[in-house]
């Protein structure tokens, strides 16, 4: 059965077969597909950005994470059970040289592995554009599917598990299996990005680990998350990179005040400064 796309209109399967019309699929019919560790490895080592994001969207290495999303699919929830989902692997976003890097745990299993866009469609979603979008970092307030016409500015999203996971706790093998393409993506853009917002702890130890495998100097001992911390990295040519800690805008952090608008914010408007955009004051948010 075939349902239409919230914004194109156009009929789709549930889970979205690539190259089949989804708004920014990146793959093709075509488009290699890893379907163990060693298959993701060997595919993001020399991959360009344009065939690593398509290879990211196939990908099928994780038989528990494979059988989650596309179920989830299928099962659906009920307010949006008159929509196709994407339920395939979410490749990384924006400008493909970014100053600013955000960086997140996984797709949510009705947010991104149903629009195909990470951070898009859910409530943690609507507090991050709000707010990118506040600091100069995105081109509209909200960003609800794939093809809504939003933007990022001088800013790209990664995910650090490129599928939703049960429960949005992927296992270390998970986590493991799917990191060569993190690591790829960011060796790829990296170059022109001044800061990095790491959404949660496991965002931040997963860019810590990342950048400290691209022979980025990393303090030690190894910095602590929290919201508002910053660690600075050398860059391989002696150059600096600040990675900003930021509470997830989940919604047990926002509905219970433990992150506010402003504190958000404050993060991301830290961010644009650092990387040359509108933002908040450029002073530290907080001691290291």
């Amino acid at each position: 059965m075939t349902l239409p796309h919230p914004v194109t209109g156009q009929p789709f399967a549930s889970p979205v077969p690539p190259g089949t019309g989804w708004p920014d699929d990146p793959a093709t019919a075509d488009t290699p597909v890893a379907t163990t560790p060693d298959d993701v490895r060997r595919a993001a080592a020399t991959a360009s950005l344009d065939d690593l994001t398509a290879a990211v969207s196939v990908c099928r290495a994780c038989e528990r994470l494979v059988r989650w999303r596309e179920d989830v699919a299928v099962q659906k929830r009920a307010a949006f059970a008159g929509e196709p989902y994407w339920g395939r692997p979410i490749a990384g976003w924006g400008d493909p040289e970014p100053r600013v890097l955000v960086v997140g745990l996984a797709p949510a299993a009705h947010g991104g592995n149903r629009t195909g866009r990470i951070f898009t469609g859910d409530r943690s979603g609507d507090w991050l554009f709000a707010s990118l979008h506040r600091v100069g970092l995105a081109g509209q307030t909200t960003s609800l599917h794939a093809g809504d016409g939003q933007r990022l500015v001088h800013t790209r999203m990664v995910a650090t598990v490129r599928c939703a996971p049960p429960d949005n706790k992927p296992t270390v093998e998970e986590r493991d299996t799917c990191a060569p393409w993190l690591l790829r993506e960011l060796a790829l853009v990296a170059g022109s990005v001044r800061a990095v917002v790491c959404l949660g702890s496991y965002g931040w130890d997963a860019a810590l680990r990342a950048f400290r495998d691209l022979g980025y100097g990393v303090p030690r001992p190894k910095p602590r998350f929290g919201h508002g911390a910053e660690a600075n990295l050398t860059t391989p040519d002696d150059g600096e990179l600040v990675l900003l800690g930021c509470y997830h805008p989940s919604q047990q952090n926002t509905f219970t005040g433990v992150l506010t608008e402003p504190m958000l914010d404050a993060v991301l408007g830290r961010a644009a400064t650092l990387a040359g955009e509108p933002g908040a004051s450029a002073a530290p948010l907080m001691e290291d």
